[in-house]
């Protein structure tokens, strides 16, 4: 194996990043550090009356939003390892919150679905979710909220549009040269 570049391990020279950009980096950093700790998904399940762990949430609220999957492409959208997916799935099918199915495309292969209860637990968990964030928004007016959820559907869909496009040279960003 090669080692990397030095154009690979020098970081990208902040000189050229908008200040604004910055700010909205360490901001959304912060964002998911605050949404994402420990205490704060307990409290969560808390209010929702579960007992889910973090991984189990998010394949639940996944399957919510695209069921049913089979659980090679619930991996690769939660970007986790298959064996991840098997053993969580698994639980999740002893606690009743999903059920495999075959695929009817390929009956060799199994689907996830959400049951009923799964439902629930997902419903029950984005109702805490949101209380959680209607206190955390309590004092923005109705059209600081609605311009935030309008540029933050915009950011996501500008996220999803570039997350495969490599990095522009024009901005002195440093792609490093995977035959090196």
């Amino acid at each position: 194996m090669a080692a990397p570049s030095s154009a690979a391990a020098s970081p990208v020279p902040t000189d050229i990043v908008p200040t604004d950009i910055v700010e909205i980096e360490k901001c959304l950093t912060r964002v998911a550090y605050l949404a994402g700790r420990a205490r704060q998904h307990e409290y969560l399940m808390a209010m929702a009356g579960l007992t889910l762990d973090r991984a189990a949430v998010a394949i639940l609220r996944r399957l919510a939003e695209t069921e049913p999957m089979r659980p090679g492409v619930l991996a690769g959208l939660l970007a986790v390892e298959a064996s991840h997916v098997t053993r969580q799935v698994q639980q999740l099918e002893r606690a009743g919150y999903v059920v495999r199915a075959a695929d009817p495309h390929d009956r060799r292969a199994q689907r996830i679905e959400l049951t009923d209860a799964g439902r629930a637990a997902v419903d029950r968990f984005r109702d805490a979710s949101r209380v959680g964030m209607r206190m955390a928004l309590a004092d923005w007016s109705d059209e600081d909220l609605r311009r935030l959820a309008e540029l933050f559907h915009r950011l996501v869909d500008d996220f999803v549009t570039h997350a495969e496009a490599p990095a522009d040279p024009s901005l002195g960003l440093r792609v490093p040269d995977p035959t090196a």
